[in-house]
């Protein structure tokens, strides 16, 4: 499988930064990608009061251009994020995966809202203005299943072990680290999580923009289900191409079989002693 990350530009105009994904898209179709992926908030100011300004509905204005854009480039598209807005008026930081034909393949919305306060670093509250999702996402692709949380979600080992559960090879992990969180743990929770789930990581950053209020760490990465980092960005707007070959996940969990050997027996946190 060949994937393109696009560590696109960040304006505070979703169509400009729509235009610029096109743009670079357009470049790669000679290299005929088969999954392309965007980065967290890739068409959004990530702040917290630009989520329910520019925030709209599944199948809205944005929504139908970027199913337009897979379906064009026939491509599975992984959408990075965006603000998305419900009937009821809850705004989510959403994930759309899109199919070679422009279906929509997947819609996760972030369960794990970045509420933080880092001594010397980032301040940040998510739920200032958005809403939690509820839902682990997998889904089949046409050329394997695949599973995908956003950001902050990939701190939480148990939803990614849910996904390899369900049989996801790749996962997909649209995402804005700063600069406090990102050479802390970037690389190192991307390689444990592919380790632990003898999975694909897919971590897909926007660009650093210094002049932003958020400075993205960016660093796009794909690491291996041995957890060997196959392809790094630096921080700035580019795309990234690398070839993976999807037979690693069924031979890293025949050497290695932790998925099987689990002892699911006594994982029951009801019962932990007391003292």
């Amino acid at each position: 499988m060949r994937i393109a990350q696009l560590q696109t530009h960040v304006w505070d105009d979703p169509d400009r930064c729509l235009a610029g994904a096109e743009e670079v898209l357009s470049a790669l179709d000679g290299q005929r990608p088969d999954l392309v992926c965007l980065g967290e908030m890739f068409a959004c100011p990530y702040e917290t009061s630009a989520f329910p300004r520019l925030a709209q509905p599944t199948g809205g204005p944005t929504w139908r251009r970027l199913s337009a854009m897979a379906a064009e480039h026939h491509v599975i598209l992984s959408a990075g994020t965006v603000p998305e807005v419900d009937a009821d008026g809850h705004v989510y930081n959403t994930a759309y995966v899109f199919g070679p034909d422009g279906s929509q393949l997947a819609r996760f919305r972030k369960m794990h809202l970045f509420d933080v306060d880092i001594p010397g670093g980032q301040r940040f509250r998510e739920s200032d203005t958005l809403t939690a999702g509820d839902q682990v996402v997998t889904f089949d692709t046409g050329l394997c299943r695949m599973g995908v949380c956003v950001c902050f979600d990939c701190r939480f080992p148990e939803l990614v072990r849910l996904m390899a559960l369900r049989g996801a090879q790749v996962i997909l992990v649209p995402a804005a680290f700063n600069l406090s969180t990102g050479p802390a743990h970037w690389e190192l929770l991307h390689r444990s999580n592919a380790l632990a789930a003898q999975c694909f990581v897919v971590a897909t950053s926007v660009a650093r923009d210094m002049r932003a209020s958020y400075h993205a760490w960016g660093h796009s990465m794909v690491v291996s289900p041995w957890g060997q980092v196959l392809a790094e960005a630096a921080e700035g707007p580019c795309a990234q191409v690398v070839d993976v070959d999807l037979g690693e996940v069924a031979r890293a969990r025949q050497a290695l079989p932790t998925l099987c050997a689990r002892r699911s027996d006594v994982y029951d946190l009801r019962e932990l002693p007391r003292g």
